[in-house]
């Protein structure tokens, strides 16, 4: 059986969709709200500053040609989560794709990067308000609308952390930005607790057409010193860091047609880490 030309290649168009994309103007939300645009989804930019934002959604629309707005939210907060649904609704339409995708990394890196014995509970909880709770928040307001509607997906960004406890020994001399490192537990517990929100929403919307998938990344090239790249690297069957592009064709795949019978998976990019 052949089908028409082009007919598979179309299952990757997301022309006339329009995306939601929290943390959008972070270290890896640029990449992702550009990856959508260009294949033709009309982005809502979401993130705490409303100008970054605004520049950033403006960027989209000159370089791609698709419509995309800024919409300045604390996803944290269930009030403005419904009217920045709202909002992007009457600017664009219909949202058919929410790509949760922020992560709090809290201003005083001091007691982010704190060891294990230090790490206080006010820190715990102002990580995980955004990177788990805020994703609930999301979910339930904007995937309420896809269930009534009959369809839509749900993209959490995960992280190989939430699925692989992290070699400690990888931070041994490490650095980024100019300071220690490591990964702090609140991070994997976090990122887990995503996965298990995954499978939770997979299952109770499947019936609406609503799938939800996680996409887990694995380290990402962003600024880290030449021992962490080596020492990471070396943990890699590729032998190498992650490119922020490198993300993009999983994200595509899993917002679009191309993936319309993939439910409550995690789509894991980590250069095969997790293999061994």
């Amino acid at each position: 059986m052949t089908v028409e030309r082009g007919h598979y290649r179309k299952l990757f168009d997301l022309s006339g969709r329009v995306a939601a994309v929290t943390g959008g103007v972070g270290l890896l939300g640029k990449y992702f709200c550009g990856g959508l645009a260009d294949h033709g989804a009309r982005v809502a930019v979401i993130d705490l500053d409303a100008e970054k934002c605004t520049n950033f959604a403006e960027e989209l629309t000159q370089t791609y040609g698709t419509s995309c707005i800024g919409v300045a939210c604390d996803i944290t907060d269930p009030r403005q989560v419904k009217a920045m649904a709202d909002k992007i609704e009457s600017a664009l339409g219909p949202i058919a794709i929410l790509h949760n995708n922020a992560q709090r990394v809290t201003k005083d890196l001091d007691r982010y990067f704190a060891p294990m014995g230090r790490f206080d509970l006010e820190t715990w909880r102002e990580v995980m308000a955004v990177n788990l709770d805020a994703a609930f928040i999301c979910a339930q307001e904007i995937g309420s609308r896809m269930a009534a509607r009959g369809g839509g997906t749900i993209i959490q960004t995960g992280s190989i952390y939430g699925i692989l406890g992290p070699d400690q020994r990888i931070y041994e001399g490490s650095v980024y930005n100019g300071r220690p490192i490591n990964t702090p537990a609140i991070y994997s517990a976090s990122k887990a607790g995503l996965n298990g929100l995954t499978r939770y929403l997979a299952a109770y919307w499947g019936h609406r057409n609503v799938r939800v998938n996680t996409l887990t990344p694995g380290g990402v090239s962003s600024g880290q010193n030449e021992t962490f790249d080596r020492r990471y690297s070396a943990r890699v069957p590729m032998g190498r860091m992650a490119k922020a592009e490198e993300l993009i064709g999983a994200l595509v795949f899993l917002a679009s047609d191309a993936s319309s019978y993939v439910n409550g998976q995690d789509v894991v990019v980590d250069g095969g880490l997790a293999a061994w």
